[in-house]
């Protein structure tokens, strides 16, 4: 594989993207970092032409927007000129990788699969997003666990040359594919790249039913690069609004705030009118309001000594 940027230029690259997310927050002697707020772009009313939608986020309060892949590139570059006159950026893409796995055993449908995540990248990279989200296997009653994680590793690798030539991460997600089922797993799974452009985007309210977060985000670590918000409720099996299921806020604040993460907290919940949508973003500042980071690391991540 043809190495277009060295390592060391990416953890550099990687550094001043982390530098860029909390700037504004450094301007100000007193600014605290924290964690970044983000919507999906499908939870905007799709009645609003693209600039309003972008604004409505802005007035909100969301520093950060996350959208599916766009394959055109002129409405790429038309949707981050949008953005950025709103004051608000798009920060990444939920590609996924559901509809041809990496794991499958069928060359064509791998080939789809990679063909589809470039696509994403060339989105991210003409959007200014950092990443994009990749589930990288599906375990089923026909890919046994151990297939889907020999499979997708090389085929994961196999999207390095794109990602490294456009600097855009790819980010492995956990969610309900019957795959990296722990957190220890999660971790190994990532590990294996040896990359820095490969790194976790980590689902709140995805592992629920089989875990506690907070166990996760501590395990994780900075591997962590961005954060899905949700909430799950164990007896009725179902996503419910955020603080109305069983994810413990507080412990998950503290954890991220161990781990030092000021990334982008991205909702991914239904979508709905501009009071709901009021609801989700005040929710979601109880949340970062969790996030309390000790002193030395609000000097680490501002480079101010703590007040």
């Amino acid at each position: 594989m043809t190495r277009l940027i060295s390592r060391r230029q990416l953890v550099t690259s990687a550094a001043g993207a982390a530098a860029a997310v909390t700037s504004g927050l450094a301007s100000d002697a007193s600014a605290k970092p924290k964690p970044q707020k983000s919507v999906m772009w499908t939870m905007l009313p799709a009645s609003l032409p693209v600039t309003d939608r972008f604004q409505l986020a802005h007035t909100l309060g969301f520093a950060g927007v996350e959208i599916p892949p766009v394959g055109d590139r002129a409405e790429c570059e038309s949707m981050r000129s949008a953005a950025a006159a709103a004051g608000i950026r798009i920060q990444s893409v939920i590609y996924g990788g559901w509809d041809a796995p990496l794991s499958s055993p069928d060359a064509a449908v791998v080939q789809l699969g990679l063909k589809n995540a470039m696509a994403a990248m060339h989105t991210a990279a003409w959007v200014g997003a950092d990443d994009i989200l990749l589930v990288p296997a599906l375990v089923t009653d026909s890919v046994r666990y151990v297939d889907a994680w020999r499979r997708s590793i090389p085929n994961v690798r196999r999207l390095l040359d794109t990602a490294e030539k456009l600097n855009v991460m790819i980010l492995i997600e956990e969610v309900w594919n019957h795959f990296l089922l722990s957190p220890i797993e999660y971790t190994h799974y990532i590990d294996q790249f040896r990359h820095p452009l490969i790194q976790s985007y980590f689902d709140v309210g995805n592992v629920v039913i089989f875990g506690w977060p907070e166990d996760w985000i501590r395990t994780l670590g900075k591997r962590i690069r961005k954060v899905h918000l949700k909430d799950f409720k164990r007896s009725d099996y179902q996503f419910v609004p955020l603080w109305e299921g069983d994810v413990n806020w507080s412990a998950v604040g503290q954890a991220f705030a161990e781990t030092g993460f000021t990334g982008f907290m991205n909702t991914e919940l239904p979508g709905g009118d501009e009071a709901y949508l009021r609801d989700v973003s005040a929710r979601v500042d109880r949340i970062i309001a969790q996030v309390k980071l000790p002193p030395r690391l609000r000097q680490a991540a501002t480079g101010r000594p703590p007040a």
